[in-house]
């Protein structure tokens, strides 16, 4: 019954006809297509047959009997009164069990060289709405990821979304490494987006390793690739994760990076003659990113969960700029690493007090919340006077709440060092946080939380 049901879909979405035109002109990577007035809209997809084989493009705009479209490749060998043709139905991919430890690309095609991949019997429409509000079921339990800082500091709830920003070169990378392999999932769907193509394989096989593959599906388009295929690979990963959700799954959603998507738009957006913005971004960047990233999270009751993870990278080292400030707005939580951190050499540099997660203090248990607090306490007393201690201003003796900082913060500092194999447990992080408090007879704090 469940393959005679996606049949019909199937047939529901296929076109009585076929429409051709024909290009009419081409400015940089956008062409221009007549013939199609009527039969293409936002979104349709088409193929231009060029000099060296077939181009596929999208429509991204429409003026009178012109269809504006981008390609998904280089648009080489496409000539003034080259065919095209207006492929019939929605965009859509076919994910299933088998897509486990295989690497596909923007449009759900197999690009590891390990042969065809096999179809489901569901199609999954690339661009979905996320479930209805007030039809979702509310974030859950919480979930180790393995990392210290985070398991203390900022925790992470199944169904829940938190923004990783970083500047360059700060380790962001390898610690979204880290979350992939040990965070606890069903199934992880990872999405490269925009991606150095040296950096993939080295991903792949390094960071994740065979295990980590085995239960993940990887989305892939790389810096070089044409700004829609780049939007698109963002979006198949949304797809390719909601699949998995429908059967009951928990599903860890990695995307690097948001940011990259949102250039591709502005791309997109720029090439369609829509008008620049703020910072040169276009209105329809700030349309399309709460459209992406709502659609991880919790599903309906009995179906399973997004949680989303998404790195965002902010531009010279600026957590205000517009893509983070937005992108911040819109999810549950942000991780911020600092690069200042990073040089004094403790990795994840992840910087505790600027990090937010909006599932406290749910998250943890009452014990634990106040070693949270009075830890992070002692930091944000440490950070006040850290200029004042390296200068040498500092009498050893004049405030009791000081020196403690001072003797406590390098240990706590310590705790949250982490190499890619040293794998955290939350139990035995709260552990060693509270034998590091009451060294030193620091007491606890009542469980409230500010944040």
């Amino acid at each position: 019954m469940k393959t005679l049901a996606a049949a019909a879909r199937s047939l529901r979405d296929l076109s009585p006809d076929r429409r051709f035109g024909r290009v009419i002109g081409v400015r940089g990577t956008l062409i221009e297509v007549e013939g199609l007035d009527g039969a293409a809209r936002i979104g349709s997809h088409i193929t231009v047959t060029a000099a060296d084989g077939v181009v596929a493009a999208e429509v991204t705009g429409l003026d009178r009997s012109v269809a504006h479209c981008l390609p998904f490749s280089d648009p080489q060998g496409i000539a003034s009164g080259s065919r095209v043709d207006l492929v019939a139905g929605r965009f859509v991919v076919r994910p299933c069990d088998a897509w486990l430890g295989r690497m596909v690309d923007g449009l759900g095609a197999p690009i590891d060289g390990k042969g065809l991949l096999p179809v489901g019997l569901d199609p999954r429409p690339i661009k979905a709405p996320p479930p209805p509000a007030a039809e979702r079921a509310r974030v859950g339990a919480r979930i180790g990821t393995g990392i210290r800082a985070l398991d203390i500091f900022a925790p992470l709830c199944t169904g829940q979304r938190l923004g990783l920003f970083a500047g360059s070169g700060v380790g962001k990378s390898v610690l979204l490494s880290m979350l992939a392999r040990w965070t606890a999932c069903d199934v992880a769907v990872i999405g490269l987006v925009g991606e150095r193509g040296r950096e993939v394989q080295e991903f792949v096989e390094d960071d994740l390793g065979p295990d980590g593959l085995a239960r993940s599906v990887v989305v892939v388009a790389t810096s070089d690739e044409p700004a829609l295929m780049r939007r698109q690979a963002a979006w198949t990963t949304l797809a390719i994760a909601e699949h998995f959700r429908d059967q009951g799954l928990n599903v860890l959603c990695l995307m690097d990076s948001v940011t990259r998507f949102a250039m591709a738009q502005r791309e997109i957006g720029l090439a369609s003659g829509e008008p620049a913005a703020t910072k040169g971004y276009t209105p329809t960047v700030f349309a399309e990113l709460p459209r992406l990233l709502e659609r991880a999270g919790p599903g309906r009751p009995g179906q399973g969960s997004i949680t989303g993870l998404f790195t965002v990278l902010v531009d010279g080292d600026d957590h205000n700029e517009p893509v983070a400030d937005a992108v911040r707005g819109i999810l549950d939580g942000h991780i911020v690493i600092t690069r200042r951190i990073a040089e004094r050499g403790r990795y994840p540099a992840i910087d505790i007090l600027k990090s937010v997660s909006r599932t406290l203090p749910h998250a943890l248990a009452e014990d634990q919340n106040a070693l949270r607090l009075a830890a992070r306490s002692l930091l944000s007393t440490y950070g006040d006077m850290e200029e004042i201690v390296r200068l040498g201003a500092y009498k050893t003796g004049a405030n009791p709440e000081v020196d403690r900082a001072i003797a406590l913060a390098p240990r706590i500092e310590a705790l949250l060092m982490q190499t890619k194999r040293d794998r955290g447990d939350v139990a035995d992080s709260f552990a060693a946080l509270a034998a590091i408090l009451e060294d030193a007879g620091s007491g606890t704090v009542e469980p409230e939380d500010a944040a």
